[in-house]
């Protein structure tokens, strides 16, 4: 299907460093209050030790949110609370500094990148920055044909590959990924039945808008039908994308496998980053080591892909609204692991 060998991920990605990680652990056991003491942050420390290859660890001190953004024909069936194609209004309230997101990154002095995958407006309408690695204008409609084709979902894979890189470059210690869409999580619970081979209604949840009852049902049968397309093509990654995926989602597997190469940790946010992880892990079993879950959102099929992941949630306030919003929340506790792990000196 593609020129673009998913199988280099395998061999480029490595864990966090083991032996910087024991170290980390050894210095540890030498500072006050005593090992166990601090929960969850102890182990925040010596996660970010391994992930910096350093002892003790560095503050986290450049972090960046990271929006990717698109529309999805699947929108159209009244699947989400938001009106298809609506997904640049609530990019103009993250870039004007309006939205939950931005007012949160901007309080925890994270940065604030907006990437336009597939919006579904003139990319005129937005500054070229944001709309430079545009693949299409919105994606397909799952249940009935493919998001996209197979020159535009590598496209999109390598567009998330090339912001991994700009970002490394850049100096970024640690990203905050979020995504802001009309229709994202009905592609993303597709992904995640399909790859964990379970029903449409077992994954189906509200969506970031809070769906009713005759909304779900739509989306639970729209997820049905995808699942048709989504399940002969299992064994090709790139080719799930392509077929039930969309530009956005395509774009975020592509960033976290590369972010993974780069030695970048990640903290996900909701269903449709777990669900581009779930996707990213079947590539690389290695990179999830990478990343950390920063909340739990009450949706069924983000529940489902981080318990394959193995990845437990820094926190459980059941935020829904997207754009990196919950993400953000556990930000300030892995900078005070970071902080605690550095700082505390050592017993006497």
């Amino acid at each position: 299907m593609s020129g673009l060998n998913l199988d280099d991920f395998a061999t480029l990605i490595e864990r966090p460093d083991s032996g910087v990680r024991r170290d980390a652990e050894e210095r540890r056991e030498r500072i006050g209050p005593r090992p166990g003491s601090l929960g969850r942050l102890d182990e925040l420390g010596e996660w970010l030790a391994a992930a910096q290859g350093a002892v003790p660890v560095k503050p986290v001190e450049r972090a960046k949110l990271l929006v990717f953004a698109g529309d999805h024909g699947i929108a159209g069936l009244g699947v989400s609370g938001g009106p298809a194609g609506g997904a640049v209004e609530l990019v103009r309230a993250a870039l004007d500094g309006g939205s939950s997101a931005a007012i949160l990154a901007r309080r925890l002095g994270a940065g604030l990148r907006v990437i336009d995958m597939s919006l579904d407006c003139d990319p005129a309408e937005l500054p070229e920055d944001v709309t430079r690695h545009r693949v299409r204008r919105g994606s397909g409609r799952i249940d009935i044909e493919d998001a996209l084709t197979a020159e535009e979902a590598e496209a999109a894979f390598r567009a998330g590959m090339a912001v991994a890189d700009e970002e490394a470059d850049s100096g970024t210690d640690l990203v905050v990924l979020g995504d802001l869409s009309v229709g994202g999580t009905t592609a993303a619970g597709t992904l995640i039945a399909a790859l964990c081979g379970t029903d449409a209604s077992v994954v189906t949840g509200r969506g970031g808008a809070g769906i009713d009852d005759l909304a779900w049902m739509r989306k639970c049968a729209a997820i049905r039908d995808a699942l048709r397309r989504a399940r002969p093509v299992l064994g090709d990654q790139l080719e799930l994308l392509a077929a039930c995926g969309g530009a956005d989602l395509a774009a975020i597997t592509g960033f976290l496998l590369q972010s993974a190469v780069r030695r970048t940790p990640v903290i996900l946010d909701g269903v449709v980053s777990a669900a581009c992880a779930l996707v990213a892990q079947r590539v690389a079993f290695r990179a999830p080591d990478w990343w950390l879950a920063g909340q739990a959102s009450g949706d069924p099929a983000q529940a489902k892909a981080l318990d394959r992941m193995a990845l437990n949630p820094l926190l459980d306030h059941g935020v829904t609204v997207g754009e990196g919003t919950g993400a953000l929340l556990a930000l300030p506790l892995v900078q005070a692991a970071a902080a605690l792990a550095a700082e505390l000196p050592e017993r006497t």
